[in-house]
């Protein structure tokens, strides 16, 4: 399997070279020149666990890994630090299945690629016979920054420097980040929100005077955003894993479809469910979920991209984005893999801030459904679905049911539904908490992770409690034009 930039550049890549570089040198994305297929039944594979299926699904993608590099990198990323013994349980409540993607080290869906991308990376430095210090340069809108931190902390040969906007992110999220311990770790908080974050980021990947530079002092940067298709490979198993689990429990028998709801931003996670569905995984429809940021809503229903719009910030946060910068793959996908056509795209959408897609992609959305959800209908969802299954959603997870039951009610599609269920409620806990009624606290999130215990008994992620105790050991902040020179001092 090789890979390829969705921007043109005709320098193709392995796997490993891919994971490296995190970005190819025309700042496109790394796709592979054909996804895979799984060629077996996945009523097959009922009997194989969480890291089985990983490994099956890897293998097809990464095929310069060894058998033996993969099961190793599998099984050291999901093992104890997974509180759930079958790594991602699936729940239904209500008239639908939750992917629960939240029962790793962090409390979130990030943790199912971050704890397996530190792994993926090392070998493939070992097989490239690597020389340099790798620097993993990532910009998060709440939940990639701690995952991040949580998997490359002290992991030899590595460095990692962290933006956030330090006023876009839940307080319990902020304390993740600047509380993580690491000698290699290196947190910002800068003033300006997630795009502006991705954007510097984005801009000293692609500026090689720089890349010399770093290079002189024996480093060499790559990502661990979901623009790194190391991070977006190991997603396309929990989809896989899904569908099996819903034949296992007898809800769907083999190759009947599903529907597959995402919230989401970056739109990296849904991409996942779009390759599982290319290998094989029978989805009807793919529903796009979105907060009042629904730049990815406006587009998917109009084939117009518009980022020039108002920013709002949400209890959401994870989804405040405006630019997504996994799109580019769909889009390149769809344009029957066109450069020129992506890398048009993507100039109009750094000079006009929109573009427009061609007939051919328009077509291709058509298994995309886009809804949104505003605040006052996620903390409503929240406290319904409370009340009426015992079931306790996080804002993220809440926006995608939300959307889920606006679209079942406007096209009667009765398909049987999973929905990705992104994050622990407690990680919100503010925000959850007083949409299942009790009173607001004053302390940003932690008084409300302890309220919200008591009343639901639901157990508190062991990441999370006792977070409010840890000592700051990150407490640097910047403008969102000293991002290159926070690199500089962090990789000194």
């Amino acid at each position: 399997m090789k890979y390829r930039s969705t921007r043109g550049s005709n320098q193709i890549k392995t796997s490993a070279q891919a994971i490296i570089k995190g970005i190819a040198e025309d700042r496109g994305l790394y796709v592979p020149d054909e996804i895979p297929k799984l060629d077996v039944d996945p009523a097959e594979l009922t009997e194989m666990n969480y890291r089985q299926v990983a490994f099956l699904v890897l293998s097809k993608f990464l095929t310069d890994y060894t058998d033996e590099e993969l099961h190793y990198c599998i099984h050291h990323a999901y093992d104890s630090k997974f509180e759930a013994a079958e790594v991602v349980p699936i729940v239904k409540a209500g008239d639908a299945w939750f992917l629960e993607l939240y029962h790793g080290p962090t409390a979130a869906f990030k943790d199912m690629a971050l704890s397996i991308l530190p792994y993926l990376l090392t070998t493939a430095m070992k097989k490239e016979k690597e020389d340099k210090k790798i620097a993993i340069l990532t910009a998060t809108s709440g939940d990639t920054g701690k995952a991040a931190l949580e998997g490359f902390a002290d992991v030899e040969n590595t460095e990692i420097i962290v933006f956030y906007p330090k006023d876009g992110v839940s307080r319990v999220q902020a304390m993740q980040m600047i509380t993580q311990e690491g000698a290699n770790t290196h947190v910002y908080g800068i003033d300006g929100n997630f795009d502006d974050a991705q954007t510097g980021v984005k801009n000293i990947f692609g500026d090689r005077e720089f890349a010399e530079e770093l290079a002189a002092k024996g480093y060499k940067l790559s990502s661990a955003n979901s623009i790194n298709i190391g991070r977006l490979v190991p997603q396309v198993a929990y989809y896989v894993w899904a569908y099996v689990r819903l034949i296992q429990q007898g809800a769907i028998k083999s190759g009947e479809a599903i529907n597959v709801v995402v919230p989401t931003g970056n739109f990296g996670n849904i991409l996942a469910a779009y390759y599982a569905a290319k290998m094989g995984i029978p989805i009807r429809k793919f529903i796009c979920a979105s907060n009042e940021n629904k730049v990815l809503t406006d587009f998917i229903r109009s084939g117009v991209y518009d980022s020039d719009r108002d920013f709002y910030i949400t209890s959401s946060p994870s989804m405040d984005i405006l630019i997504s910068s996994n799109l580019e793959r769909l889009l390149y996908h769809l344009s029957g893999g066109s450069g020129e056509v992506i890398t048009s795209l993507m100039s109009s959408l750094d000079k006009q801030k929109k573009y427009e897609v061609n007939d051919r992609i328009r077509s291709g959305l058509a298994d995309f459904h886009g809804g949104f959800a505003d605040e006052e209908a996620t903390l409503e969802t929240i406290g319904r679905m409370y009340t009426e299954n015992c079931y306790l959603m996080d804002t993220h997870t809440a926006v995608g049911y939300k959307v889920y039951q606006d679209y079942r009610k406007s096209t009667g599609d009765e398909t049987p539904t999973v929905i990705a269920s992104t994050a622990s409620a407690y990680k919100f806990a503010d925000s959850v908490a007083g949409a299942v009624g009790l009173p607001e606290e004053a302390d940003d999130g932690f008084a409300a992770i302890r309220t919200l215990h008591e009343m639901t008994k639901v157990n508190i992620p062991s990441g999370l409690a006792g977070l409010e105790n840890k000592e700051i050991l990150h407490e640097k902040t910047l403008k969102k034009d000293g991002m290159r020179e926070a690199v500089k001092l962090s990789l000194r």
